[in-house]
């Protein structure tokens, strides 16, 4: 039996993936060092729109993802 391939674009880079694969396997497929910069907090995988999506989210046949990287808000004391 064959595995189930599903294509997801992550940064407009097509990649094919196991059916049932994760947002960050999609991430590891495309790119493994940046796979490594999402799991140590450095960038954020969000969908087509924009928003932040979960690294587990499973992926469905023409998932688009982008990666950006993550920006802390300042908060009241870093302002002064």
């Amino acid at each position: 039996m064959t595995t189930r391939m599903v294509r997801v674009f992550v940064n407009s880079a097509g990649v094919d993936v196991p059916a049932g694969s994760t947002a960050l396997d999609a991430v590891r497929v495309w790119n493994a060092d940046a796979a490594d910069e999402v799991t140590s907090a450095r960038r954020v995988i969000t969908d087509s729109r924009g928003l932040p999506i979960d690294a587990g989210t499973p992926m469905s046949a023409g998932s688009i993802l982008r990666l950006v990287a993550k920006r802390d808000r300042a908060t009241t004391d870093d302002e002064s």
